[in-house]
């Protein structure tokens, strides 16, 4: 086990010393052991099975400040993909007792700011916190190409796309925008999701959110077309400060996204439509979003939009923890 200490009375002062001391072409799980403190680095991780297990989540924090409409010297702006405080990109990745954090602040002075970078296979957290507030959360891979550029950016830009499974139990995700996106078929089980009010440039006299806009979207998925699971949420409970029926469940960055929330509570912050098309009406013959047996102010499905849909007890087996993230190898992140 290597022991990750900032003030110096471990193996290492920062996390990614300790990553960068584990052999590129490692063969066995490597633990690295992080005691309370704040660590304010941006960490890269392209070597697989190594765990990252901290103290606290409340105490053990990982963070970065980057963002989107930072410039590199050169006048070239970071985009999205650039802003990440921590990277995942290596298989059988683990975590627990963490958080991860970007600290740059609200989109709407910054841009897009994501806290954690996944893109990789077999990856699990447990126990772990979330920060942001724009694009918090992105798994990976990247879509087929940008909608509006020429190029993505970031560590992954030009790189062969490889489907990736993660697992996410207990977690605490918040953020506003799109703050759980990307192309993975990701699992989040007894999290809570919490959607932070938004500005929108200023506040009003109250010192309250205002109402009449739209203050964000849980999720944005890009799940391939030949991909059968997207994002499946069991048993999470949806959080917030943003006013009432004001955040959307999802919208789909590309056409073939995926959703499913089964067995969650919903805070009253939860749109009566649900789903959004992003503008996107063709987007409504070839996304699967869907519900099952939710519960809470945010969960009447009587104004939901019509081209979602409510699964039957049946259709809900397929949602499985097991059978989602099973793939071709029988992945099984509860024994792993």
């Amino acid at each position: 086990m290597i022991i990750v200490a900032a003030d110096g009375s471990g193996n290492f002062c920062t996390v990614q010393e300790a990553v960068d001391h584990i052999p590129d072409n490692n063969k066995e799980r490597v633990v690295i052991s992080i005691k309370n403190g704040v660590y304010k680095e941006k960490l890269h991780i392209e070597k697989p099975l190594i765990s990252l297990i901290g103290e606290s989540a409340e105490h053990t924090i990982i963070t970065f400040d980057d963002y989107a409409k930072k410039t590199f010297p050169n006048g070239e702006v970071y985009e999205t993909f650039h802003s990440y405080s921590v990277f995942i990109g290596a298989d059988d990745f683990t975590a627990e007792r963490l958080a991860f954090s970007n600290s740059a602040g609200r989109g709407e002075l910054v841009g897009q700011a994501v806290a954690a970078y996944v893109d990789a296979d077999r990856v699990s957290f447990a126990d772990c916190r979330f920060l942001g507030y724009q694009d918090t959360l992105f798994t990976g891979p990247l879509p087929p190409a940008p909608m509006k550029r020429g190029r993505f950016g970031g560590p992954r830009e030009g790189m062969p796309r490889r489907h990736g499974r993660h697992y996410y139990r207990r977690c605490y995700i918040e953020g506003d925008v799109d703050f759980i996106f990307g192309s993975a078929t990701a699992v989040f089980h007894d999290c809570e999701i919490f959607s932070k009010g938004r500005r929108f440039g200023g506040e009003d006299a109250s010192g309250e959110f205002p109402s009449n806009r739209i203050h964000g979207w849980l999720t944005a998925p890009s799940t391939p077309e030949d991909v059968h699971y997207g994002y499946v949420f069991h048993g999470c409970r949806l959080t917030g400060d943003a006013p009432p029926r004001s955040v959307y469940l999802s919208r789909p960055w590309r056409n073939y996204a995926k959703a499913a929330f089964l067995n969650c509570w919903m805070g009253e912050h939860i749109a009566a439509a649900g789903w959004d098309n992003w503008n996107k009406p063709e987007s409504e013959e070839t996304t699967v979003f869907c519900e099952y047996e939710n519960r809470g102010p945010g969960a009447a499905t009587q104004e939901r939009a019509a081209w979602s849909s409510l699964l039957t007890a049946e259709e809900a087996e397929a949602y499985a923890i097991p059978k989602v993230l099973a793939g071709s190898d029988g992945w099984d992140p509860a024994v792993s």
